[in-house]
């Protein structure tokens, strides 16, 4: 935690030495380990063909961990410059060379398909073309708090129409968001820990620094300006009763859980 004198001797300012990217990224392994979990108990060979559809956020985040130790996987998805993210600090290293394409023909060339397109993405019928041995969809939901982000969800459609011997769903959730999106459950921690200041003695303000960054990924299409918007802290607080205020963002971090099931 960086700490500055504020307006007065009195009044400090308390920066978080977590920064948003650092956030992004806790979230981001937690859902990628579990995937690379689950397809080590498959016993694959490392050169089993893997394809992950869909590249924002989590995808790029499981490519990214299964590249250190299977040799041929390909990241497909329909915005090209999105391929620019596996050569950031987003979503981890890439060890190993992962490929990626915006042909959408190819996501029927794997062994093992990876689909974190949520709402709007592969369609029911272009699941029904799959016949693989390992099928995974990530659930868009977190906790069933939306009727109509739950009627809207048809990933077990999805998961029903692939032909695939395993089949298993990301599931990530824990701090009562309405999705289980990288940038959503971002979103709901600063929440809670603006929240949890506000009860706080001695605190004047606090304040998170975080804008509607979606727009400068699909929009502005600017992914540089993008990774150096969220290398900086997460948070910071006025108040004249210093704490550590990287606990408060790890308590948090701490309660987002993702299993396979």
């Amino acid at each position: 935690m960086n700490v500055d004198v504020g307006i007065t001797s009195e009044v400090l300012t308390l920066k978080s030495k977590t920064r948003l990217i650092d956030i992004f990224n806790e979230i981001i392994c937690e859902k990628s380990q579990a995937v690379y979990s689950y397809l080590e108990k498959l016993n694959l060979d490392n050169d089993t063909k893997i394809i992950v559809i869909g590249t924002y956020f989590t995808g790029v985040g499981i490519v990214k961990k299964l590249s250190e130790k299977y040799n041929n996987i390909l990241l497909v998805d329909i915005y090209p410059h999105l391929e620019q993210l596996l050569y950031t600090s987003i979503g981890g290293k890439l060890k190993n060379k992962v490929n990626f394409s915006s042909d959408l023909n190819l996501i029927y060339t794997g062994e093992v398909v990876i689909d974190t397109t949520g709402f709007g993405g592969i369609t029911a019928e272009q699941s029904s073309k799959f016949n693989v041995n390992t099928f995974i969809i990530e659930d868009p939901i977190a906790e069933d708090n939306d009727k109509l982000l739950k009627d809207k969800n048809n990933i077990h459609e999805r998961l029903n129409a692939a032909n695939a011997i395993h089949k298993a769903i990301i599931k990530t959730k824990g701090i009562n968001t309405k999705t289980s999106g990288t940038m959503t459950l971002t979103i709901g921690i600063l929440n809670n820990v603006l929240n949890s200041c506000f009860n706080k003695e001695g605190i004047l303000y606090s304040a998170c620094e975080m804008g509607f960054f979606e727009e400068v990924i699909f929009k502005e299409k600017n992914i540089n300006k993008f990774v150096k918007l969220t290398d900086k802290s997460a948070f910071k607080v006025s108040t004249i009763n210093p704490f550590d205020c990287d606990e408060l963002i790890y308590y948090e971090l701490d309660r987002i859980k993702s299993e396979m099931i």
